[in-house]
């Protein structure tokens, strides 16, 4: 048995009652952090485990929770740093949560033109492979969240689901939706009858990068899920199809399969989201490879590039 101090930071009410003297049932040099997480949601019980956030005093790193206590410098008696990170939400809550708006935005807008665009729209083959592919690629996100996609973090905070929803439901869903299935974009509009947007072969070669991208992006994906066993949070280095080039494939793929609606489509509204999504993907990459060079030093092979091959 051992016994600590806990002291709070920040201001949530949760941590009025703070600092508190803790028992645990274990030793020091062989109990961790989950346990003084545990025995702390046991006490505090509106503090659960994924709330809360422990660091040494005078740091403000978050100790990882297989971390054994003596290791980490804390013997009996010694004290750790409590922060509320606020209500959670599970990893795949949230990703379920973002993809399902494109998901129910765009079939609305395709199908009821009327309420929408105050008049009937013969769907252009353009606005039907966008349909599809749009609807194909959300669908595929959504059973990977599902079923493939395995989280080194139980949860994140609440507040997160609000914003990433408000990318993937207005940017990929109402701003892209809106324009493209609209008069501009339909069978007998100028900008479509007699121009490339309206030959065949071009639909098909688009639509055919566009499906050897999401595929790769499935294969990356499952690459990854096989790193990390059911219930662990293990890190390893990825190898195969895609990772000889770059640390995160995954996010090259989707950049690609997103240019190719684009490019087929024409839609700045499209194009729009690509930009801001390989952006936002690029800087994930960048901060994934730092992680990645941080945890396994000389191991990890030098020449990859974060995201984009030879260049980034």
């Amino acid at each position: 048995m051992s016994s600590l101090n806990i002291v709070a930071t920040g201001k949530s009410t949760l941590l009025r009652g703070f600092p508190v003297s803790l028992k645990l049932e274990k030793p020091a040099d062989i109990a961790t952090v989950a346990d003084v997480k545990a025995a702390l949601a046991a006490k505090f019980p509106q503090l659960y485990v994924e709330r809360q956030k422990l660091s040494l005093k005078g740091e403000t790193k978050a100790l990882n929770d297989d971390a054994i206590l003596a290791t980490t410098g804390i013997r009996d008696g010694g004290e750790l740093v409590v922060k509320d990170l606020g209500p959670q939400v599970s990893w795949r809550t949230v990703f379920v949560t973002e993809y399902a708006g494109p998901l129910v935005i765009h079939p609305i807008l395709y199908h009821l033109p009327k309420v929408f665009y105050r008049g009937s729209v013969q769907h252009s083959q353009l606005q039907k492979y966008v349909y599809a592919m749009v609807i194909l690629h959300f669908a595929k996100r959504e059973l990977e969240s599902i079923y493939v996609h395995r989280f080194s973090h139980a949860t994140m905070p609440l507040r997160n689901i609000f914003k990433n929803s408000l990318h993937y439901h207005i940017l990929s869903g109402l701003f892209l939706a809106y324009p493209i299935y609209g008069p501009k974009y339909a069978a007998n509009s100028p900008y479509i009858r007699g121009t490339l947007r309206s030959n065949p072969q071009f639909l098909w070669i688009c639509a055919s990068i566009w499906l050897f991208a999401e595929l790769s992006n499935l294969s990356t994906h499952l690459t990854l899920r096989n790193l990390r066993p059911p219930g662990s949070t293990k890190r390893a280095i990825p190898h195969g199809y895609g990772f000889g080039l770059v640390s995160c494939p995954n996010y090259f793929f989707e950049s690609v399969a997103w240019a190719a609606v684009a490019y087929m489509s024409g839609s700045w509204a499209a194009w729009l989201f690509w930009g801001v999504s390989t952006a936002q993907m690029m800087n994930w990459a960048a901060k994934k490879q730092r992680a990645y060079k941080k945890d396994f030093g000389k191991e990890y092979p030098r020449q990859r590039k974060a995201m984009i091959p030879f260049l980034f």
